[in-house]
């Protein structure tokens, strides 16, 4: 991800306040943290005030036959790749 430079106009009070906390070197940083953090959070926000389905069945084929199929799927597919003899403990 690139970067860009943005000239951006705070109160005093507040960049005096981040350099408390974060300190002069971490303004930057903690910026932009804070704003991905906001932007998230107005990205569900807006998710969750949205009026459409929020599932769709052409978004997930692999439940076309039902969960309880694609459950006892992945366990078929995890024990086959499971080491025989080998316990999950001795795994780790």
């Amino acid at each position: 991800m690139g970067t860009l430079r943005a000239h951006i106009v705070l109160p005093q009070e507040l960049i005096e306040e981040i350099d408390r906390v974060v300190g002069p070197r971490g303004r930057s940083a903690f910026l932009v943290e804070t704003a991905q953090a906001e932007l998230r959070r107005r990205r569900l926000l807006s998710f969750l005030h949205s009026k459409g389905p929020v599932w769709k069945d052409a978004d997930h084929p692999e439940l076309a036959a039902g969960t309880a199929t694609w459950v006892r799927t992945m366990r078929q597919e995890n024990e086959a790749r499971d080491i025989p003899g080998e316990s999950q403990e001795n795994l780790s």
